[in-house]
């Protein structure tokens, strides 16, 4: 488990997770000691204080899953900015990470709940659930969750219940459409590899998804589903060009899947799609999913409502619509692949 304080190098998403190599954490990170950024500032708040009897600066724990800031935290500040928040003034972002470990996510959460945080941002659905596990009493705001209420996070969308709220997105429904433009960019698309980390609900939730686009569009979809970090990364090491023609992503880092696939993939010589551009920028062929920075500004909207007084509950779950479609012409090419004009301009960024 890690602690880091978001810099001011990072004004835009540096994306989520640990690179192929670099097991250590994001070298983008400035490494601070979160207890010490946390308790700078004193009178500790609870979701029970009204705006007018604020302490600043507003204290923000973030809680993720990943090896660093995710585009969406980085969006919450980007938010919350461009609301007219001055920070390290009037707010202070403190963030625990857990590289990858699901298991870790509990503790985290309650050391967020001991430092005395103002606001918990949880990234995803893991940390979000162990938020809520974590206290009754400190709002949370959730983002990067696909089904908040099939989660059991929210009782409805228009009323969350409890001291939660916050944005949804469409994963698991854009699943469908990735798959069937991995088909477009890699036309003989036959067999296509999905590893997954049998503990993590979302993925396996996108691998009922993929099953069944995978038998429409004719794809033979081969899960891995594992359950170590070690088992990942020795299936994708066995893994050849002979037996996949493209390796698809999982919607979230757990056991660093991503990481491992991008080596692999690189080695093999072998087609990925990934769900945030992220990847693309760092040797993967494609991605097409949410705009994660655009989650996090919208969550920045919610933390700024609960701070001028709102009660989570009543703060209706947003749904972020944007979408990103990502190309890496550069992969492209070393793979010897030839990616059709339409296909190419219906992308919203090429790497060249």
């Amino acid at each position: 488990m890690n602690n880091a304080f978001l810099s001011e190098d990072s004004a835009r998403p540096q994306g989520s997770h640990a690179p192929p190599g670099n097991r250590s954490g994001s070298r983008l990170l400035r490494q601070m000691p979160f207890i010490v950024l946390i308790l700078m500032s004193s009178g500790l708040l609870t979701g029970d204080v009204g705006a007018e009897e604020r302490t600043y600066p507003i204290k923000i724990g973030e809680l993720t899953s990943s090896w660093g800031p995710t585009p969406a935290m980085v969006g919450l500040r980007d938010g919350l900015l461009e609301l007219g928040y001055r920070e390290n003034e009037q707010f202070v972002l403190g963030i625990r990470f857990t590289q990858g470990d699901l298991t870790a996510l509990p503790a985290a959460a309650r050391e967020l709940v001991q430092y005395g945080v103002d606001i918990i941002v949880a990234s995803e659905d893991g940390p979000a659930k162990a938020a809520q596990m974590a206290t009754t009493r400190i709002p949370i705001v959730f983002s990067v969750v696909t089904d908040p209420v099939g989660q059991g996070l929210i009782q409805s969308f228009a009323r969350p219940g409890g001291n939660i709220t916050g944005v949804a997105d469409l994963q698991l429904e854009l699943g469908p459409k990735r798959l069937e433009l991995f088909r477009e960019i890699v036309p003989n698309l036959k067999r296509v590899l999905f590893l997954y980390d049998t503990a993590d609900a979302r993925a396996v939730a996108a691998a009922k998804v993929y099953r069944e686009a995978a038998r429409r569009l004719g794809i033979e979809l081969m899960e891995k589903p594992v359950r170590t970090e070690e088992e990942a990364q020795a299936t994708l090491a066995q893994i050849s060009k002979d037996e996949v023609d493209g390796i698809l992503e999982p919607p979230q880092a757990s056991l660093n899947i991503p990481g491992f696939s991008l080596e692999a993939a690189s080695r093999q010589a072998i087609p990925t799609m990934f769900a945030a551009p992220f990847w693309v920028e760092r040797s993967g062929l494609a991605s097409y999913g949410p705009d994660f920075h655009e989650t996090g500004r919208q969550a920045a909207r919610l933390v700024d409502k609960i701070l001028k007084g709102a009660h989570p509950a009543e703060i209706p779950v947003e749904v972020n619509p944007k979408v990103e479609f990502a190309i890496n012409l550069k992969v492209a090419k070393a793979l010897g692949l030839t990616i059709a004009p339409e296909v190419l301009y219906r992308a919203d960024r090429i790497i060249r």
